[in-house]
C-alpha cells in the first residue's frame, strides 16, 4: 500500500517513516558518529582486479553506462556492488 503526499507517493515504510518523524517519536543519532567517513570508506576503491569479458558484453556495458552519462567502469562497479550487498538479485534465482 502506498501513501500519495504532495505527488510524492510513498510506500508503508516510507509512510512510517514521515509518520514517526512529524510525531516527533525519531531521535538524533548519537554525536560523535562519522557518517561521512562511514560513507566514504564505504566506497572506497582499494583493490584493482582484472578479469576478461565477452566483447559483445563489454560493448553493452559501454552503450548502457553512456546511456547512464557515467563511465564504463563506474556502471561495472555499482553493479558488482549492488549485487555483493545483495541489493541486486539474479532473476533465475532469486
Amino acid at each position: 500500500m502506498t501513501k500519495k503526499t504532495d505527488k510524492i507517493i510513498l510506500d508503508n515504510y516510507e509512510s512510517e517513516i514521515l509518520e514517526a518523524y512529524e510525531s516527533g517519536k525519531l531521535v538524533p543519532s548519537e554525536p560523535g558518529i562519522d557518517f561521512q567517513a562511514i560513507a566514504r570508506n564505504t566506497i572506497k576503491k582499494n583493490q584493482k582486479i582484472n578479469i576478461r569479458i565477452a566483447d559483445n558484453d563489454l560493448a553493452a556495458l559501454k552503450r548502457r553506462a553512456a546511456r547512464e552519462g557515467i563511465p564504463y567502469q563506474t556502471l561495472i562497479r555499482s553493479i558488482l556492488h549492488k549485487y555483493a550487498s545483495g541489493f541486486l538479485k539474479d532473476a533465475v534465482n532469486p
